[in-house]
């Protein structure tokens, strides 16, 4: 469902049916980036409401300038954040502004469609995950956004406010760091095969 699709009057005149329609919607891809980030189901479905509850008080600010799931992911991501600040007293985190070429990197997608992974596709993504949780936050969240949830490098940048160049840094360092994670896993299935 795209911005397009909404009636932002009725989201701006709080009607519970376009609310519905918003949360029905979004609530599964919400849901998803929280747990990628928190690692906790019931933490997520906290965020879950927080987000929604955020965006019923604030539908009066969002302009319709970018998607409604941009809008949504900027204010999940805050609600992350202050919670793994609360938690863990997490200082903020440093930008990283380095311009680095990712074009020849396999995404995320492309690594869950490999043969030799395929017969072994659960365990592969629970090592895949593990290897996701072990990434800082400011590296997780741009795997999450960029290569689980499927947006771009600008529409990440914005829920981030973050650069595209930064979004590239930390993809770059993100997608290094969980290969580094995953070859020896990887690597082992390749002498499985032999």
């Amino acid at each position: 469902m795209t911005t397009e699709t909404l009636d932002l009057t009725a989201l701006r005149h709080r009607d519970p049916g376009a609310f519905r329609q918003l949360v029905e919607t979004y609530s599964p891809r919400i849901y998803d980036l929280a747990l990628k980030m928190l690692g906790n189901p019931g933490l997520a479905e906290d965020i879950l409401q927080e987000t929604f509850t955020s965006a019923y008080k604030a539908i009066d600010r969002f302009e319709g300038r970018a998607h409604i799931s941009t809008w949504l992911y900027r204010i999940a991501y805050n609600a992350v954040l202050m919670h793994l600040r609360r938690e863990k007293s997490i200082a903020d985190i440093q930008s990283l502004d380095d311009d680095v070429d990712i074009d020849t990197l396999p995404t995320l997608s492309e690594c869950k469609d490999a043969p030799e992974r395929r017969l072994m596709q659960t365990e592969l993504i629970q090592k895949m995950d593990e290897a996701l949780a072990n990434l800082s936050e400011a590296l997780r969240i741009v795997v999450v956004l960029r290569d689980i949830e499927g947006l771009s490098t600008a529409e990440t940048a914005q829920v981030l406010d973050l650069s595209e160049t930064a979004v590239k840094s930390r993809l770059h360092r993100a997608r290094l760091a969980l290969r580094a994670q995953l070859a020896p896993y990887l690597q082992d299935l390749r002498l499985q095969r032999l």
